[in-house]
């Protein structure tokens, strides 16, 4: 799949610092894909934080995102750093 803009919303903004929201059935890795969030180029910039919830239809994965990279509108996000580990009970 690719990026869809109707799933990326905005949960707060402050002094120049987006914290977004962003759900897809793209796994993880598709997401983290330098120039996944191309159409977003306008909006994202670097050190905004895009709490995440991917692979949605299959096996999902929960956590965050940070912009590292907009440039020449290339959008890069760092891997996700994933909330809620295992749960073994």
């Amino acid at each position: 799949m690719a990026y869809d803009s109707k799933n990326l919303s905005v949960l707060a903004y402050a002094n120049g610092f987006t914290l977004w929201h962003y759900g897809t059935d793209d796994t993880a890795a598709t997401v983290d894909t330098s120039g996944y969030f191309n159409a977003a180029t306008d909006m994202l910039r670097v050190g905004d934080m895009i709490m995440a919830n991917a692979d949605i239809d299959g096996t999902p994965s929960n956590g965050m995102f940070v912009v590292n990279a907009n440039a020449a509108s290339v959008v890069d996000v760092a891997n996700l750093t994933v909330f809620g580990g295992s749960d073994t009970d």
